[in-house]
């Protein structure tokens, strides 16, 4: 029996809410190019205008090479941190029923809405040496206001919901049944985790990872205050970007940013080719 020419035209329409491939991918390049190609094209077109040993020299410099260290360092360790208990709060937030549950689950949204100036004043007020922390922490000889320390703790602020994001719902609908097979196979609590559940949420990790990372590397507003913007100490690399800017080194600003670009890019490149092979593995049929 054949099908009705009708449910024959739905089926064919089913996969396309909005207009065709071509218009949508106009579109798409269009709107990407815009807000994404262009700006940094000016960007790159604009260095261009130094030659090899200006690029080098502003790019090199000992001030510059020290904002390099302490933005990516700090930026990579906060997004280990909360990878770490980011995908613990994750698992809580999932898997326990508790008192105080949803409002808690709200709080992990406040990076998102607080301006990050006004998480920065907070963070400062609350870990400097008269801080209803810093006071405390003093005391064991541990400074955490104007130091590199205070920079992981912002970024680790501002980074911490791209993880609990990500990896919330992949949680929400992994399938417990696998969980309950390997522990009635006598599967212990740590193996059904790496055997089970880390590969289901893996290329959740890697992508929380990876916007986590990002975010931190290029966060300013809540860092400036709590930083205490020491050359060589605690000046991270857009502050040191702003700078230039307001010295009018137009120049020197856009090829300190075309660092940062370029390595931001091979380091989420890479993170994409992880993500790809996880995937790919996953996939696979197991014997």
């Amino acid at each position: 029996m054949s099908a009705s020419p009708k449910l024959v035209n739905y089926s064919a329409r089913a996969g396309r809410v909005i207009p065709g491939f071509h218009l949508s991918l106009g579109f798409t390049l269009l709107y990407l190019s815009l807000i994404v190609l262009i700006p940094l094209s000016a960007v790159v077109i604009n260095t261009l205008s130094m030659t090899w040993e200006a690029f080098w020299r502003a790019v090199t410099s000992p001030r510059v090479v020290a904002s390099y260290q302490l933005s990516f360092g700090a930026s990579l360790l906060a997004a280990l941190i909360n990878l770490f208990f980011g995908t613990i709060l994750a698992w809580v937030l999932v898997r326990y029923q508790f008192f105080g549950k949803r409002i808690l689950d709200a709080l992990v949204d406040l990076p998102f809405a607080l301006p990050t100036a006004v998480a920065g004043i907070a963070l400062t007020t609350l870990y400097s040496t008269n801080g209803w922390l810093g006071r405390y922490l003093q005391d064991y000889g541990i400074k955490v206001a104007f130091t590199p320390l205070g920079v992981v703790v912002a970024l680790i602020f501002i980074g911490l919901p791209f993880v609990v994001r990500t990896v919330q719902p992949v949680l929400e609908d992994a399938e417990r049944e696998l969980e309950e097979a390997a522990a009635s196979l006598g599967a212990s609590r740590l193996q059904t985790f790496l055997r089970v559940i880390l590969p289901t949420i893996l290329p959740a990790l890697l992508t929380g990872f990876a916007l986590a990372f990002a975010r931190a590397l290029g966060e300013y507003g809540s860092v400036i205050f709590i930083a205490g913007n020491l050359p060589m100490v605690s000046e991270i690399t857009p502050l040191f970007i702003i700078t230039k800017l307001e010295q009018y080194d137009y120049a020197g600003a856009t090829a300190i940013a075309v660092v940062m670009l370029i390595a931001s890019f091979i380091m989420l490149f890479t993170i994409n080719l992880l993500q790809a092979w996880t995937r790919h593995r996953a996939s696979k049929p197991r014997n």
